[in-house]
């Protein structure tokens, strides 16, 4: 039987499982978000970069200006970090990679500080 995201979180330690279910939602997210974009009927691989900015928009329509506060609480303070997720899930058969998929592809994609407080905009449409 496979664990629950809660008790992979537990034993890793460094991650609140909330972030997990968070990581494994934004993937479901993201694919959604391309599929429409890209007019395709079949969801594709995407990569560790675009599921890293799948996963920022997705936090800012959560939590707004609230985002990196919510991630640093949960333990998730840099795309690594996401990266760090997904090869956990991965290694739990939650989520799957490609031979071509390496950990680094998370690395420095974006600066939370960066893109979660000083670029965030409210959209006042």
């Amino acid at each position: 039987m496979k664990e629950t995201l809660e008790e992979i979180a537990r034993a890793d330690g460094r991650y609140d499982a909330r972030a997990l279910k968070f990581v494994y939602e934004g993937l479901a997210a993201t694919i959604e978000k391309l599929r429409q974009n890209e007019d395709a009927e079949h969801p594709r691989h995407i990569s560790g970069q675009e599921l890293a900015w799948g996963l920022a928009d997705l936090a800012m329509q959560r939590w707004g200006r609230l985002a990196n506060m919510v991630l640093t609480q949960w333990g998730v303070r840099q795309t690594r970090d996401f990266g760090e997720i997904v090869y956990l899930m991965i290694a739990h058969e939650w989520m799957t990679s490609q031979e071509t998929d390496t950990i680094d592809d998370f690395d420095s994609v974006f600066d939370f500080d960066t893109v979660f407080e000083q670029d965030y905009r409210i959209d006042i449409r």
